[in-house]
């Protein structure tokens, strides 16, 4: 029987090369996203990869909390189970929070966090009729090891890293696995198209108006490793019987995580601030 995978976000980056990669290794992949014309590279890696047959793409708007149920029971109607979802629709919201409004601080709590909660609990039924299926989030090293500069985006992926601890905890006895994936720096929508920037933060008038563009300014020239990485992940992690609750992927994000767990809270916010020009 084919398994049945749901992928969130899948019109660029890890989403798509989620997708695909779980297409290569005989899952149906339903890639959903928000804008269906968006999907034409999603499209065309497909066919070149000759597995179009094993790629349905649906719109869902995960934001649009009243169309998530109704979406869910489609796929359920059409292919009879789902064993996986990866959740991984989502964007960055770049800006020092003093210059962050509460209405765009909702927005990224609501796109970044409630979202993947509502959409799981869609899940959740149909997994827990099967007595099966793996629960994936799709989160970042923000979530572990928060970022000045985005700490509305950190603050969404601790809100979700949290709620997910709790979740699997919730799901073990009943046979559903639960996964986090962090990501460190990839080349992905997230810091490019997908990126926003709090409009307060974009004014000569910001306090933090300098800071900001330094920061900006080491974004641009951090290298970012290749977003496949993740994908492979993704697939390995949903092929596991019996996977871990956390998988840090790139050499960037164990750094980030080794050197918060070892050193001194005052020698690690030094040593952040220092590397990103932000220490006077």
């Amino acid at each position: 029987m084919q398994r049945i995978a749901v992928v969130t976000g899948a019109s660029g980056g890890i989403g798509m090369l989620s997708a695909l990669e779980l297409a290569r290794n005989g899952y149906r992949v339903v890639a959903t996203m928000r804008n269906l014309t968006k999907r034409t590279k999603l499209d065309d890696l497909a066919r070149q990869g000759g597995i179009t047959q094993n790629i349905d793409v649906r719109l869902l708007d995960v934001t649009d909390f009243h169309s998530i149920q109704p979406a869910i029971d489609t796929i359920v109607r059409d292919h009879g189970r789902i064993d996986l979802l990866v959740n991984n629709a989502g964007f960055a919201l770049g800006g020092f929070a003093e210059d962050v409004s509460l209405s765009e601080l909702r927005e990224q709590m609501e796109t970044n966090f409630f979202a993947h909660t509502q959409v799981t609990r869609a899940v959740l039924p149909v997994m827990r009729q099967q007595r099966a299926g793996m629960l994936m989030m799709i989160t970042s090293i923000s979530g572990v090891c928060a970022q000045l500069g985005v700490s509305s985006y950190s603050a969404s992926k601790w809100a979700l890293e949290g709620w997910t601890e709790a979740l699997r905890m919730e799901c073990l006895p009943l046979g559903i696995r639960v996964v986090l994936i962090e990501p460190g720096a990839f080349k992905t929508d997230v810091w490019d198209t997908n990126v926003h920037i709090a409009q307060a933060a974009l004014g000569d008038r910001s306090p933090n108006h300098e800071r900001t563009r330094t920061f900006s300014e080491f974004a641009k020239k951090l290298k970012k490793r290749d977003a496949a990485e993740v994908a492979f992940l993704v697939t390995r992690v949903a092929q596991d019987p019996n996977p871990r609750l956390r998988y840090i992927v790139g050499p960037d994000a164990h750094i980030q995580k080794w050197l918060k767990r070892l050193l001194p809270w005052k020698v690690y916010e030094r040593l952040v601030l220092r590397e990103l020009g932000l220490d006077r």
